[in-house]
């Protein structure tokens, strides 16, 4: 192992090594995936429907069982597997520096949006309530919501949902966050409002994982591009070379087909 391999090991933020995971003996949705995520890393995981992209995230959260593999964050180990049909490990401490932003918002319906946000730092962390209030407003003002502090999610628009959800999960000072097609049930008009809050995250360098299908913002937010098929990585690489040149046959006629990016 040379010098710089050595770096790259120590360097690494998330690792990810031989993640298998199947739902039942016939539906094998990871079959060893492999990859390296270092520190500021904005990667955008691209694939196929059932490719494992969401599956990934979720494992990832804390959210799945793994048949078999391991993940470590921030150099300490987080998720391995006691062998088959066994119990997965998971450190919990490790997963509260991580955030995760699902698709249809989940947030509390019966709270306000303030109390949506200060209800985890206060629950999780034992945060004083007028401390974790003051980080609310500051970050709601800091995405347009002031306004809606008192609001419930069934007032919002669904792009307000979404960065309110966006939002709340920063309130636990994560070191990663997730994106599992945050624009995806979203009407066209408002995925630029959530898009624009991911973008500025991804200017003060929060390292993210994203899964989307959009292209654009693919290419405008990602560092580096994972295409996953078949349940492993089949091209790793800058969003210009796995975009608009792939190298790999598949992700080639994926691009084509569904991207129509040349």
């Amino acid at each position: 192992m040379d010098a710089r391999t050595t770096d790259q090991e120590t360097s690494a933020l998330v690792r990810v090594e031989g993640l298998h995971k199947s739902y039942g003996p016939n539906i094998k949705v990871l079959n060893g995936l492999d990859f390296t995520m270092r520190p500021g890393d904005r990667t955008v995981v691209i694939g196929p429907s059932g490719g494992g992209k969401s599956t990934l995230l979720r494992i990832m959260m804390g959210l799945e069982e793994i048949d078999s593999g391991s993940v470590t964050f921030d150099g300490k180990p987080y998720i391995s597997s006691r062998g088959a049909g066994r119990k997965t490990d998971i450190d919990v401490r490790v997963r509260r520096s991580i955030g995760m932003v699902f698709q249809h918002y989940t947030l509390f319906p019966h709270l306000s949006i303030v109390q949506n946000l200060v209800l985890a730092p206060c629950k999780v962390n034992g945060e004083r309530k007028a401390k974790a209030t003051e980080r609310a407003m500051a970050l709601l003002e800091r995405f347009g919501l002031k306004a809606k502090a008192n609001a419930y999610p069934s007032q919002l628009s669904g792009g307000q949902k979404q960065r309110v959800a966006i939002a709340r999960a920063l309130m636990l000072d994560p070191k990663l966050m997730l994106f599992d097609e945050v624009t995806s049930a979203l009407d066209p008009e408002l995925v630029a409002e959530v898009e624009q809050v991911v973008l500025q995250l991804a200017k003060q360098s929060m390292p993210m994982m994203i899964v989307t299908h959009d292209m654009w913002f693919a290419k405008n937010i990602a560092s580096r591009v994972l295409f996953c098929a078949g349940g492993v990585v089949v091209e790793d690489g800058p969003p210009e070379q796995v975009l608009g040149n792939p190298k790999e046959t598949r992700t080639k006629e994926f691009i084509d087909r569904v991207f129509h990016i040349h």
